[in-house]
């Protein structure tokens, strides 16, 4: 295997490790794997079906498949793979009501350069960035219902380890990022900064402080839309571009409509 696939095949096992490490229930089906967690029903990147191999199958055959696979809840996610399947699929899934985003796997590869000065940076309580959480789920997801996801998500966080790392202003939040490990990897999973506040140099420092959180795994991933500018940030800071995949998800009360009103914002 060359260099690169070697590095694709890191992305993907520790994507399929985080799923282990949350999900409990995964049934194999010909072309891929249905992953849920039970517990949390509508945390909707564990609940879902996986795209492992190309299935030949039309936009209304994968449709309905996660329909009946995912029977049990209110939102369907189907993550594929390989993007090549996956690219002449998405103007069909989005007239069914479904987003769709290319991420792109990184690797930090690299030293990264100096942290923007000024800019402090503390690690807080998973609690302490509750309202920027509110805050980006109603940014990304306008239409959608929070409902049990913050509170799910907590719990998932605590599952993977998670350490949050905030700049904070007279003790409110403007930014924060999360740190997530198994074993000998980790992640940085989010990273988010108060709209009335970017452009500022947060999320750089935000993300720098997490790098040096992580400086003693084995590999440290951060994953960014492939289609949208963050990718630059991270490369600037070191991180290398190794795999990328589709998402396709559609949550409750999302309309075609909607979903074209969410291109220009949808991201992770």
């Amino acid at each position: 295997m060359s260099a690169a696939g070697d590095a694709a095949a890191h992305a993907r096992a520790w994507y399929h490790d985080v799923h282990a490490a949350v999900c409990d229930v995964f049934e194999p089906w010909e072309f891929g794997t249905v992953a849920r967690a039970t517990r949390y029903p509508s945390y909707f990147d564990f609940n879902l079906v996986r795209i492992e191999r190309d299935p030949g199958m039309s936009v209304d055959d994968l449709a309905t498949f996660a329909d009946e696979a995912l029977a049990e809840n209110a939102h369907r996610r189907i993550d594929c793979e390989l993007t090549d399947v996956a690219e002449p699929l998405r103007a069909g899934f989005a007239a069914r009501g479904y987003a769709s985003e290319r991420l792109v796997w990184m690797r930090h590869e690299t030293a990264r350069p100096p942290a923007p000065g000024g800019i402090a940076v503390d690690e807080v309580p998973y609690d302490t960035v509750h309202p920027l959480r509110v805050g980006w789920f109603a940014e990304d997801f306008p239409e959608a219902q929070l409902g049990a996801h913050l509170a799910e998500a907590r719990e998932v966080g605590h599952l993977l380890g998670a350490r949050i790392f905030a700049v904070l202003d007279a003790g409110d939040p403007l930014g924060y990022a999360q740190l997530e490990r198994i074993d000998g990897s980790a992640e940085i999973a989010q990273v988010y900064v108060r709209p009335d506040h970017r452009g500022r140099g947060l999320g750089t420092a935000l993300t720098c402080a997490a790098i040096d959180a992580a400086e003693d795994a084995d590999d440290l991933w951060i994953v960014a839309d492939d289609e949208g500018r963050p990718k630059n940030l991270y490369a600037r800071l070191g991180f290398r571009p190794v795999w990328t995949m589709v998402e396709l998800m559609r949550l409750p009360g999302w309309r075609p409509s909607v979903v074209e009103a969410l291109h220009s914002t949808f991201r992770r």
